[in-house]
């Protein structure tokens, strides 16, 4: 049986108004904390554009029934902040679960708090996206045990096959989600088997990246050494 659902975010972001527009309603800022993607303003999915304010997008029922709603509402604040109220709703269809809804809601949380490190720390920097999956489902415990001491602000060091060498430090942390900074990424591994997906790993770069999908190959491998404990 179907399900409604609403899930509201709110978070202070250390940009203005128009920046925090910038980085949620534009390919290149979309790329820099979620994932590369348009948003058309005269599409049909874009239900407001009201820049720099108000951003809302619904998608098209799905076979199943499920729909999406999500909006962005931009308030500045005193000394160049803003508040960002998001709410993603809709529909779950027939195949909902509370673990679904719940993870959902923690994934927001990560990307929300991401947007706030990428105007925090790379504001302005132009960004480069690769994500990668594990061939399999699970070895969360391994991967872990892998970047050990996993704990906010601790050292990680990572060597990529036929990559660099990855130094930077946990700065977010939950049973969920791992994510590391460094001098010029932003990197983030999640824990998907609750809804029956492999571990993945979204990597944005600032900065110029000589090739992308290159480094999403050499996270594929990494990741599939990890699902092999090696």
């Amino acid at each position: 049986m179907a399900r409604e659902f609403e899930l509201p975010k709110e978070i202070e972001l250390p940009a203005s108004p128009e920046e925090v527009w910038q980085a949620i309603a534009t390919g290149p800022g979309l790329a820099a904390w979620f994932m590369p993607m348009e948003i058309d303003p005269e599409g049909s999915e874009v239900a407001e554009w009201d820049p720099p304010r108000k951003l809302a997008i619904r998608t098209p029922a799905a076979e199943d029934g499920s729909t999406n709603a999500f909006e962005y509402l931009i308030e500045g604040r005193d000394g160049g902040t803003s508040v960002l109220r998001f709410v993603h709703s809709g529909v779950l269809g027939d195949d909902w679960s509370d673990e679904y809804e719940g993870t959902t809601s923690s994934g927001w949380d990560m990307y929300l708090f991401t947007l706030a490190q990428y105007l925090r720390h790379f504001r302005g920097r132009p960004a480069s996206y690769a994500e990668a999956e594990a061939p399999a489902v699970g070895g969360w415990d391994r991967l872990r045990q892998l970047l050990a001491p996993v704990r906010l602000g601790g050292p990680v060091t990572i060597d990529l096959p036929g990559g660099p060498r990855i130094l930077g430090e946990v700065d977010y942390l939950t049973e969920k989600f791992i994510g590391l900074r460094t001098s010029d990424e932003l990197i983030r591994f999640h824990e998907r088997s609750a809804i029956g997906l492999p571990i993945a790993v979204s990597d944005h770069h600032y900065g110029a990246l000589a090739d992308p999908q290159r480094r999403a190959e050499s996270w594929r491998h990494w990741l599939a050494a990890i699902d092999q404990g090696e």
